[in-house]
């Protein structure tokens, strides 16, 4: 039984498809014996009707007064942001944000995109809606992926395995591999019928063949799931997938893989 005690992408109510608070989503962590628990809530248009409006996004920007240690559990502050054209542009790239949310002017204008993840940990980069990428091919697709993971603010791409974009894995996990970032084995994509398990299968195999970390998430949207990894943990186990590969067996393996891929260092209180 593979031992794995983060759980690095979860949702809550502000993902508005989703059902439970922070509190009842580290509570759950914590009665699943899980030692960290990343809240990476939707930073897309499938959230908020205003895009454009900073007042949409004040979720993300107060994150700070979350306790860093919660219930005995390590807390993260993340998102999953989504991937909207072929050069790997994300959510909120490129979008102005002139005004604070009481109407202050801003003395230094930044784009949505950073405004919303300056405070954050790390970002989960996910395609879901594909209308911004209609008719890309398999290698536009990779450079797409490959564009996405070498941004310093990306952690890992979200449920690559049931993307519905076809990629060269190889190239891909290459350089996941080089940049010491995993790739995601997500617990939800076990849900969605054999096409998409085989292919989640696919990408473990060669992950563990290349020497590719990867990150076994629930993508949970209620608390009752946080934590419970059966789908992905079968699988795992039927290929024999290297536990030294698996990047969230422990807080501790996590965090030193996660400095290692450059993001800073988090100073957790004590209990």
């Amino acid at each position: 039984m593979y031992s794995i005690k983060c759980d690095t992408h979860t949702h809550t109510l502000f993902s508005a498809h989703a059902y439970s608070t922070i509190e009842e989503n580290v509570r759950a962590a914590a009665e699943q014996g899980l030692e960290l628990l990343a809240s990476t809530d939707h930073f897309s248009s499938m959230v908020v009707a205003a895009d454009e409006d900073v007042r949409s996004y004040q979720f993300f920007t107060n994150q700070g007064i979350w306790r860093r240690t919660w219930h005995g559990v390590k807390v993260l502050r993340g998102c999953e942001v989504d991937i909207v054209n072929p050069d790997g542009y994300l959510f909120g790239m490129g979008l102005p944000m002139k005004k604070s949310i009481v109407g202050d002017p801003f003395a230094n204008v930044k784009d949505l995109f950073q405004l919303t993840t300056e405070r954050l940990d790390f970002v989960i980069a996910s395609v879901h809606g594909k209308w911004g990428l209609v008719g890309i091919t398999k290698k536009e697709a990779t450079q797409m992926y490959i564009n996405v993971i070498e941004d310093p603010r990306v952690l890992m791409l979200g449920h690559p395995g049931r993307s519905g974009i076809d990629f060269e894995i190889d190239e891909l996990l290459k350089v996941c591999r080089d940049l010491n970032k995993p790739v995601e084995i997500n617990e939800e994509s076990f849900t969605c019928g054999e096409e998409t398990s085989e292919k989640c299968k696919e990408i473990a195999i060669r992950c563990a063949e290349l020497g590719t970390m990867i990150c076994v998430n629930t993508d949970a949207h209620i608390s009752t799931d946080i934590g419970r990894f059966d789908g992905a943990r079968k699988m795992l186990e039927e290929i024999d997938f290297p536990q030294e590969l698996i990047m969230n067996t422990s807080s501790e393996t996590f965090l030193s893989n996660f400095y290692k891929a450059g993001f800073p260092v988090i100073k957790f209180e004590d209990n």
